[in-house]
């Protein structure tokens, strides 16, 4: 499957924002459930049933301050279901529109959850195959999952994919941070809601948060120094995103992975992605396409828009799941 950027859409920005917001979201049967975690919070999840009882399962993560409901995430979902698997969305805590129970959010770096996931949906089908789906944040999650738990995975998971992954925390929070009318837009947009949650948080916990510094923060690194970094156990910022990128963990990925990203991504350039890593391990399937903005890569004409990625990881990884496309 090869892509090429409608001329329609002339531009990173223009895609990134029609993928955003130039869509209904895709309508599936959705199951939700609430499943209680072992620290007594909580996560809940959407589940889509396959074609057969022992249809192979396909999880797939958001990206920042998405949910398991995004358009992007239900298109996958539809896509692997199309395919012949049953699908689940992952909500991060706080994400599912119910605020968390504990004095802690989500982050780039946090796989805590999408193990316990992983491992319960293995024993509720032993034998089941899993393929696991991230965009953005959720992409940076999965891929550093992998990476960091190598062969100690069960078996039921057979394959990874990622979309628009932010590999490189720290250099990509620099160009959501950097000067120009772009950035400003898309930073506001994602302070904007943080800023809304962790303030939330911080009258559901008097003195866990600085509420000045989270009000008077105006970049993501310094949201990430008075809020993400202290919630979650790092020195600051910094220390957040060196722990926390999934880039240095891409040699020890020991399933196959398929990694795709566009060149003009405005958030994850094709510069901060780590490719010689990538290109060196052979079970990594590494797509670099010239234009497709961040999680949108659209195609087809304006009356008919698609988005391509959705179909393109449902078609790599159902194969490797055990199932074939159909035509």
């Amino acid at each position: 499957m090869t892509y090429q950027a409608p001329r329609w859409l002339p531009g990173p920005h223009a895609m990134t924002v029609f993928g955003a917001l130039v869509r209904r979201a895709p309508r599936l049967a959705l199951t939700t459930e609430r499943w209680e975690l072992p620290d007594g919070d909580f996560v809940d999840v959407e589940r889509v049933a396959g074609p057969r009882p022992d249809a192979p399962l396909v999880v797939v993560c958001h990206g920042l301050e998405g949910s398991g409901r995004a358009h992007y995430v239900l298109g996958t979902l539809r896509e692997a279901r199309r395919l012949g698997c049953a699908g689940l969305a992952l909500h991060f805590r706080s994400c599912s529109g119910a605020p968390n129970r504990l004095p802690r959010l989500y982050h780039s770096g946090e796989t805590g959850d999408l193990d316990w996931t992983v491992r319960r949906l293995a024993a509720e089908r032993p034998g089941r195959p899993l393929g696991l789906v991230g965009f953005s944040l959720g992409g940076n999650v999965v891929a550093k999952y992998l990476g960091e738990r190598g062969d100690d995975l069960p078996s039921e998971v057979r394959a990874g994919a990622v979309v628009s992954a932010p590999l490189d925390l720290a250099a990509c929070q620099a160009e959501i941070d950097r000067a120009g009318f772009w950035a400003a837009r898309y930073r506001e947009r994602f302070l904007r809601r943080l800023k809304r949650k962790a303030l939330w948080k911080a009258r559901q916990f008097p003195g866990l948060l600085d509420e000045q510094r989270v009000r008077a923060a105006r970049t993501l690194r310094a949201f990430d120094d008075a809020v993400t970094a202290p919630l979650h156990g790092f020195r600051d910022a910094a220390d957040y995103y060196a722990r926390s990128s999934a880039g240095p963990r891409v040699a020890d990925v020991r399933r196959p992975l398929f990694v795709l990203n566009a060149d003009d991504d405005p958030m994850v350039p094709g510069r901060t992605l780590p490719v010689e890593a990538l290109r060196r391990n052979p079970l990594i399937t590494f797509e670099l396409w010239p234009a497709g903005g961040h999680v949108a890569f659209v195609s087809g004409p304006p009356w008919r828009a698609e988005r391509w990625a959705e179909r393109r990881v449902a078609a790599w990884i159902a194969p490797r799941l055990g199932r074939e496309e159909r035509t």
